[in-house]
């Protein structure tokens, strides 16, 4: 979905505090990027997704390129009328246990297209083996009446990462078809 500019828990509201504050203002990686909507884009992203979509379609803001959070940071304590560093310290804190240095609005298994509405792309991937998803759940009810909340995690975690690998694994059969496929095939 992306990060919406000025909402609760946006790095927006946090950097400002800490620039008033005098600093530090805190990074977690000064590689990280993120990708940003206004309020705006974000009531409109909802309404037309739900005015052009049908039933488990998924839609994504095209919100141009990710901003990296340090240049963020640099920027809004200039616009404040100080310098970084000089004036208002950066600290790096390191990213925090699951966070991603780069989101992933998509995966490279999923299809990209426009839709109906020229700022909104449609993202279609491989479905997920309802049988499948149906045992796992079962899995996961055992688990949560025994109490067991370790390997209740764990199977929850295995369980994000199966479709993707496996959607992985389907994308390069499909690639691996192309590339080898006569010409004639292949057009």
């Amino acid at each position: 979905f992306g990060n919406v500019l000025g909402s609760s828990g946006s790095v927006i509201p946090i950097f400002r505090r800490q620039i008033a504050k005098g600093g530090p203002v805190t990074v977690t990686h000064p590689e990280m990027t993120r990708y940003f909507m206004t309020i705006p884009e974000a009531v409109q992203l909802v309404v037309q997704a739900g005015a052009i979509g049908g039933r488990g379609r998924v839609f994504v803001l095209d919100m141009g390129e990710p901003v990296r959070i340090l240049d963020l940071a640099h920027k809004m304590i200039r616009l404040s009328g100080k310098e970084p560093e000089r004036d208002v310290p950066i600290e790096i804190i390191g990213a925090r246990p699951g966070e991603k240095l780069h989101e992933e609005l998509w995966t490279v298994a999923e299809n990209v297209t426009p839709s109906s509405h020229p700022a909104i792309l449609q993202v279609s991937g491989h479905s997920i083996d309802g049988g499948w998803l149906e045992s796992e759940l079962a899995a996961l009810e055992q688990l949560v009446e025994e109490g067991n909340t370790l390997d209740l995690v764990g199977r929850l975690a295995a369980m994000v990462r199966e479709p993707r690998r496996v959607a992985r694994e389907v994308a390069t059969v499909e690639a691996d078809a192309v590339s080898t496929a006569p010409a004639s095939e292949s057009r």
